[in-house]
This record gives C-alpha cells, structure tokens and sequence, in this order.
C-alpha cells in the first residue's frame, strides 16, 4: 500500500506513521482499557450478537446482507447471547452533548452527534438482585426518566427478551419459573436498590419493547400523584422514607440525588433512552488482546501496567471454526514498556483536522470523544476534545450492475451493452445504480490504471475538482471536469513557455517603458494575485474546499493568459503572480508544478517548487483604500469606471449619486429612464437597468 501511494505523488511522513496493529500502538490502547476498567467504566455482561455458525465468529451489522447472511461465508446469521466487554460511555453523555456547544459548526456533525446522544433526562441507577434473600453476583443497572423520582420506584420491569431470562445468569431459574407470556409475571427475584437501600420486587413485563432501546426500567408506584407534584414527597408501600431529599422542589431533587448516586457510584449520571454503552468485543484472533486475567477466586483482574503489551501467540490459522485461541494454553510476558508522558499528549492534542466520513460521525468520533473526556479526568491529558477541525469527506462510489430478481452483483463483462438497456449475458433484468466501491459489488478502481491512461497530476486534479470534499463522486471520467483540468494544465505550461520565450532573447524587463495603461494593467494582475493568494490559502486551512481553490487558481491563469506582450516582458507583476500560481497548484499537481517551476529561469528561487515556502499576500494589499474604483455597468454592459469613497462604497443611494454626477453619468444616464439600480454585495460594480 505504501508503495502505491508514493506512487499517486501523495506526500507523507512515513517516520510518523503509526500502525494500529504493531504492539507498539495498541500496548496504549491496553493501558487506556486498564485505567477504564480501574475506573468502573469497562465491564462485561451478555449482549446478544451476529453468529455466523460457519466462520463461528461474530459480524458487525454491516457484515450481514439484505436477507440476514453473512457477507463472507453466506451463512444464515443467528442471534446469540455471548459474554461481551462494554465501555460505559453512558457516563459521559451530558458532558459530551454540552461539550458540543463549544466547537466549530463540522458539517452538520455536530446535530448528528446531538442526536445520536439525545436528551439527556434521565439516568440509571444500580441494582444488586437477590433470590430468597441471598444476594447474587447479578448488578442491574435500570433507567429511570425521572431520577427525583427515585424514592417513589416500585418495581423493576425487565423484557422478556432480557439477558437474564435468555443467558446463563444465577438467576435465570427464579425468572423462568414465574414467567407467563403475555403477562406481567412478578418473580421471587428481589432488586436491592443500592442508592435508596429500598428492595423491590422484579417483574418480567408483558411488552415485547420499551422506550428506544431500554431493557430495565424502574417502575413507580404513584405515577399520577408524580405528573402534578411540584416538590418531593418520598412514599413507599410501607409509608414515608426519610431522607436528606425532603422537602426539596423538583429541580432541586433532581439535581441533588444525580450528584449524590455519582459520589456513590451507584449510577446517577445524565444520559438518555435512546443511548447504549459501547460493546467492545471482538471474537477473532487478530484483535487486540483485552488485558485482564480472568480468576476463578477473585473474578477479573487487570495485568500490570509494567507487563504491558498483551500480545498474540503465534498459532497455525486455518480461517474456519472456533476461535484458535482456544488451544493457546500460555501467555507470553512482554517487555516493559516506557511510562506514559503527558508532555508528549499535551504536544500532539487536539488534532488539528479529523478527516473522516459521516459514516463516523456518531461511532468513531463519538468514542474517540468519549476517551478524551475520560483522560481528561484522569489527568492524562489537558484537552476535553480531542479534535478542532473536522473534515468530512464523501465517497468516490463506482457503478454496479445487479440481477433484479435475485439482487446478485455483476461483472461488467457479464452484461450486455448492446440493447437500449444493458442486461446479462445469461439472461435477466440488470438495475444500474451508484455505490461504495467495494470487491464484493465488483465496481472497483485499480488507481493505477487510471493514472497510467491519464496521467497522475491529471488524476488528482480530477478527484480535486469533481466536487467539495464532503460530496461523493460518481467515477465517470466521460464528464466536463476531466477535459477541464486537462485543458488548464496545457494553459499554466503555455504560460511558462511564454514566459521563456519572451525573455529569452530580450534585456531583463524594465517597468519604467510601460504606458499608463500597461501600468494599470499589471495592477490588475497584482491584486488579481493577491486575490488568489487570501482566497486559495483560506481554501486550503479553513474551509477545505479544493474543488473552489482550483477555480480560483483557473481565474487568475486567464487573467494572466490575457496579460498583453508588453506587460508580459517588462511587468514585476506578471511574474510573481506566476510564480504564485505555480506555488499553489503544486500541492494538487506537484509533478507539472516541479516541471514549470523547473522550466524557467525567472521562477527557480531556491530549489524545487516544493521547497518554497506558501506564498503571502502583500501588506499594501490589506491595507484599506481611502477610494474604491467602482465598474459601471449599463443593462449588463461595461461602460467604465468611477471613483467612489470606500466609506460610501456600500450605500446604493449614495453610491448612484455619485455616478449620476460623473462624467460618466451625466454622458450616458441623464437623458435615460432608470427602472433600477443593483449595487452588488461582493464585487466594485453597479449595474443601471434602463429604458432602451
């Protein structure tokens, strides 16, 4: 892959290169689980996932097809509860969506993670269940949407569908031995309520859901006296509970019992129905190794933070069955690993840009986020978030070719083209529609067949230009973008040969023989420079939009294409702004601007055009004008300029004043019968509409 993308022209530091597989990286990722587990915030509970009964091994959603298979062996996917590790990212919900007001706009991200998290209303409180008063290893955490209401619950509802009533939990018999389908059944179970103290009693509802994707919930008793309560009255079935909470309005208790549950961590933190703690599991050998031993007297047990990496033993890997990790009976002891440094985080944090899909927005980067907010309180880090600026970006998505009866992908070769509408070669209805890139749907790219018919600068060019970052591309080079860049890089080398030929022969340029007009000429170009510059270089850090700074760097090569022979070889102008142009085509096109750059000697400054440094608008250009020359325009055609205060240079009245009383004005609108006047917003131009 490395050589395939030195081989694209794309320039990367490959001393920096991290490699999330090598024990190097992830003996970190081992270090931040062991100080979530310390935290309370990694635990393993069963979790109902995608079996593939051949592969024996579990998929992600992603990995099952439209009719409930798996992708790779076609398997029908079962679901099955196994052990799962999860993350309790719940915890960080509040702080997470708060958080979320202090960051740049990220293209509409930042409602998608909104959403993702949801009101955070609510919380969950932790209960120890009991059968036949004996307490059980089993802690339940339920939610409740209304935590001052905690002291009012009066059962704990489950589904029926829940891991205790389905896996291999203790109290799994209890459960099954009251459970009536279609009914609530209350059990023998009991759930102690570790906040209040309070025992109630675990009832098995009838519903087949509850709100968003609950499991548990806590029941209260005296729901309508809840719905018009104005202050906390905390009533049980055996009477009055007293407590710290009394008498306190609604707002007041909320706040109150969610910091007290936190203090005892016993739940308490703001999250909302709708959100689900982070299930972390892999069931294959190539993930990384969760670093907790597993004891039969003291439970899991966290390895030393000195005995860090966990890594893989090496075993013969057949890729069919059960896990080989099954027959691996010894762990290896790994080097030491050198301590953690928050200098070096505090160097590196936050990012500057994240570049990734919206496919990421609410899983990836919320969870990187989450292990931000995590260090954070830990200590092991300075920032809350973990990244500044984001950058979406879409997808280049390729044609598929699939069987309308059965949903099966083509090959190309496998269809007919001849007809009005292609079909297969073996007969059937085709759909033709846009999708990823992917092996499976046989509409994949080999890039470097690509560049070996177009070339590799016109390949970037063409990604670069087809649309902003954030929008897919739909990979049909048969499109005006293609013959675009194509013609522009013939115009940028017929600049630099002109540029040659016209000093080749000639002395060195003297500005002092330009004219007036000449003059005013290369003044153009120069702010049509330093336009560019401002506009590219914004392009480029702020808003990422390359597509826009190849347009702009488009415009100021036809104003410099239409420089006249005389400016051509006595204007400064002419050849700064070329070598700007140069400059800032190079990062997109870095093979043809080293070829110009290389080309003449006016542009070779100091090594390659890779070795220059960005180019800088000039003072004088940001300086603001006492006066503004202004482009008048009569029913859309030019008619000359006129000179207005840059003070007055917005006010369309004032701005119409002032031309009517040039001399422009008073030749060519006074005697005419103006219907309207448009002083644009964005450009030096005014625009009369009038009676022909």
């Amino acid at each position: 892959m490395r050589e395939q993308l030195d081989s694209l022209g794309l320039c990367f530091n490959w001393d920096r290169e991290v490699t999330t597989c090598l024990p190097d990286y992830y003996r970190w990722t081992q270090y931040l689980f062991i100080r979530l587990f310390e935290a309370g915030l990694a635990y393993q509970k069963e979790a109902v996932v995608n079996w593939d009964p051949v592969d024996q091994t579990v998929l992600a959603d992603e990995q099952v097809d439209e009719n409930g298979c798996s992708w790779r062996s076609g398997a029908l996917v079962e679901q099955k509860l196994l052990k799962q590790w999860f993350i309790k990212t719940t915890n960080y919900a509040k702080p997470l969506l708060d958080a979320l007001q202090d960051l740049p706009e990220w293209y509409g991200v930042k409602g998608m993670q909104a959403n993702w998290i949801g009101k955070c209303t609510g919380c969950y409180f932790d209960f120890r269940l009991k059968v036949n008063g004996e307490e059980t290893a089993e802690t339940l955490s339920a939610y409740c949407s209304s935590p001052e209401a905690v002291f009012g619950g009066a059962y704990l509802a489950i589904l029926p569908s829940h891991r205790l009533l389905n896996g291999s939990s203790a109290v799994r018999p209890a459960l099954q031995k009251h459970f009536q389908p279609g009914r609530d059944s209350l059990t023998e179970v009991v759930a102690h309520n570790l906040f209040t103290g309070q025992d109630v009693p675990l009832v098995i509802s009838r519903k087949e859901a509850f709100e968003d994707y609950l499991d548990t919930v806590l029941g209260e008793l005296l729901e309508s006296v809840w719905a018009n309560a104005s202050h906390i009255h905390l009533q049980f079935i055996g009477g009055t509970f007293e407590s710290d909470f009394s008498g306190l309005s609604r707002e007041q208790g909320f706040e109150a019992i969610t910091q007290k549950a936190v203090q005892q961590k016993v739940g308490g933190h703001l999250t909302s129905s709708k959100l689900r703690d982070w299930l972390i599991s892999r069931q294959r050998y190539w993930g990384t190794p969760i670093p907790v031993v597993h004891c039969g007297s003291c439970g899991p047990v966290a390895v030393p933070e000195e005995e860090l990496p966990v890594t893989l033993p090496k075993l013969s890997l057949t890729g069919k069955g059960a896990s080989p990790l099954e027959a691996a009976h010894d762990w290896v002891n790994c080097e030491c690993p050198r301590p953690f440094e928050r200098r070096l985080a505090d160097h590196w944090l936050p990012v500057d840009v994240y570049i990734g899909g919206k496919e990421h927005a609410v899983m990836h980067l919320y969870y990187a986020r989450f292990l931000c907010h995590f260090c954070r309180d830990q200590g092991l880090v300075a920032h809350r978030e973990p990244f500044w600026k984001l950058l979406v970006q879409g997808l280049i998505k390729g044609q598929t070719f699939r069987l309308a009866e059965s949903g099966q992908y083509l090959k190309r070769e496998e269809i007919d083209f001849t007809g009005k509408q292609p079909v297969a070669l073996g007969g059937g209805r085709v759909e033709v529609t846009w999708e990823k890139m992917s092996k499976s749907k046989h509409n994949g790219l080999d890039p470097q067949e690509v560049v070996q018919q177009y070339g590799l600068d016109t390949v970037r060019l063409y990604i670069l230009s087809a649309a902003p970052p954030e929008q897919d591309i739909l990979w049909n080079v048969k499109t005006d973008t293609l013959p675009g860049v194509i013609r522009w890089q013939a115009r940028l080398w017929q600049l630099v040969t002109k540029l040659r030929g016209a000093r080749q022969f000639e002395d060195p340029p003297n500005p002092s023989l330009l004219k007036k007009k000449e003059l005013a000429e290369a003044k153009k170009i120069w702010q049509n420079k330093n336009y560019t510059i401002q506009e590219v270089t914004a392009h480029f850090t702020e808003d990422f939009l390359f597509n826009a700074a190849i347009s702009r760097l488009m415009g100021l090569t036809n104003t410099l294409n239409s420089a006249t022979a005389r400016v051509l070889l006595h204007s400064v102008e002419f050849e700064e702004a070329l070598a700007a142009l140069v400059k800032m085509a190079a990062p997109m096109a870095p093979h043809l601007a080293s070829e110009l750059w290389a080309g003449h000697p006016v542009l070779q400054r100091g090594g390659d055009v890779l070795q220059q440094a960005w180019p800088a608008v000039d003072p004088q250009y940001l300086e603001a004008p006492d006066f503004v020359e202004l482009a008048v325009l009569i029913n859309n055609k030019s008619c000359g300029t006129v000179t207005v205060p840059l003070q007055a240079s917005k006010d369309s009245g004032r701005v119409e004043q002032l031309v009517l009383e040039s001399s422009i004005g008073q030749k060519l609108l006074r005697q005419r019968s103006i219907k309207r006047v448009i002083l644009s917003p964005r450009t030096a131009l005014i625009n009369f509409l009038v009676d022909e």
